[in-house]
């Protein structure tokens, strides 16, 4: 799904090559079918404030977003595992899965971050699509409110998602006040352990399925 690189690239550190990328992006979300038109309509201030604002004030309220809270962090297993050692075999057992799938990652990149994540699911079939967003629907949706809570437009693409995996979106117009990262941050854990099954399409080639689990950390 072409429109999952586009997410992707919107979710990244913006550079210079996003802001010069905005129109393919613009015309990748109008064009996929499978979005609902009012998570198209809700991404287009996202899409105007990353086209017309400067690249430094962009990078500076990404940083702030995204690099210095637990609640809006788009490393995946920091919201599973935190800083246990689980999260580096989970992210060891992602990366197999990765490179069965095609996809390379530059060593810079960790393999939980949801911009690699889209990445790779661009590249597969639009069932499995849905099923692996469905599977970590509970961290989109968390990460999704958290953005919402702090009236940032990045939360469209978390709703969108969500929306793409079969789920209710987000509610865009909370009011409530952000909750302190640290002191809810087990709260909002599932209480089941969570199949997230990366790696279904290799079964058709012979390959056996390892599913990677996003469960609750202990307190």
């Amino acid at each position: 799904m072409r429109v999952l690189k586009a997410f992707a690239a919107l979710l990244s550190y913006p550079r210079i090559e996003l802001q010069e990328a905005i129109a393919d992006i613009d015309a990748a979300i109008s064009d996929e079918r499978a979005l609902r038109r009012k998570d198209r309509d809700a991404l287009q201030p996202l899409l105007d404030e990353l086209r017309n604002t400067e690249l430094l004030d962009l990078q500076e309220r990404y940083v702030a977003l995204f690099d210095r809270g637990r609640a809006t962090s788009l490393n995946l297993y920091e919201h599973v595992h935190g800083d246990s050692r689980d999260r580096g075999q989970a992210m060891v057992d992602l990366m197999n899965i990765y490179r069965r799938g095609g996809l390379e990652l530059d060593t810079c990149e960790l393999p939980d971050h949801l911009p690699v994540l889209l990445e790779y699911l661009s590249t597969r079939p639009a069932g499995e699509v849905r099923e692996m967003l469905g599977d970590c629907s509970h961290l989109l949706r968390s990460i999704g409110d958290a953005l919402a809570q702090r009236k940032s437009p990045y939360a469209t693409v978390l709703s969108a998602l969500l929306g793409l995996a079969g789920e209710r979106g987000l509610d865009l117009e909370r009011t409530e006040a952000v909750a302190d990262d640290n002191a809810t941050l087990d709260q909002e854990w599932v209480e089941q352990p969570v199949l997230f099954g990366l790696g279904h399409g290799d079964a058709r080639q012979g390959a056996s399925v390892q599913p990677v689990r996003f469960v609750r950390k202990n307190a």
